[in-house]
């Protein structure tokens, strides 16, 4: 499941990013993750800006967005704005930053992002971390720097070297604790 925060229903930067979730939705959906949003308005102020989202972008958003007005849920995960003094609602109350809260299935917490409201996410990194993240699950990997699906992954530092040639067949090995493979295609 990936949560993920928005100042406010009606902004630009937030407009965009609704638009851009929705129309990799069915990539998330691949990869068996559930977008849900959050926004410090009403559940009413969704259905209006949702409408506004499909004009702009031409997605439409079929997840749900947590009508978060009071700022419980965002307060709970610290997605509060403590640093953006002028990132206030007509009350004087914090808006949420842009947090990104990847969650596996057995529901923990395994990557948080944070952005400031003045600038957008990057949805091809909230892909690449869940593909990231399923990989090294599954095949007791880790990934280097700019891994992308397909690339070599890292053998990970728990498994010993022996052990690694026997189940990886393409170790190279650049440092004891430095071991590349190449993952089968299918894997």
């Amino acid at each position: 499941m990936i949560l993920f925060s928005h100042p406010e229903d009606y902004t630009p930067v937030c407009t965009t990013e609704l638009g851009e979730m929705a129309r990799l939705e069915p990539e998330f959906k691949k990869r068996g993750v559930k977008l849900i949003g959050l926004s410090a308005n009403t559940l009413e102020s969704h259905e209006g800006w949702i409408s506004d989202i499909k004009e702009v972008t031409g997605s439409q958003v079929n997840f749900p967005i947590i009508g978060d007005k009071e700022r419980k849920v965002a307060y709970l995960y610290d997605m509060i704005d403590h640093q953006d003094t002028t990132n206030v609602d007509s009350k004087g109350i914090a808006f949420t930053i842009r947090s990104v809260f990847i969650i596996d299935p057995k529901k923990t917490i395994r990557t948080i992002l944070s952005y400031p409201a003045s600038t957008g996410r990057n949805s091809a990194e909230i892909l690449r971390i869940v593909d990231s993240l399923q990989t090294g699950d599954k095949h007791k990997v880790t990934t280097p720097i700019n891994w992308t699906l397909g690339d070599d992954v890292i053998v990970h530092p728990s498994i010993k070297t022996e052990q690694a040639k026997e189940i990886f067949p393409n170790v190279r090995v650049v440092k004891p604790y430095l071991r590349f493979t190449t993952l089968p295609k299918d894997a």
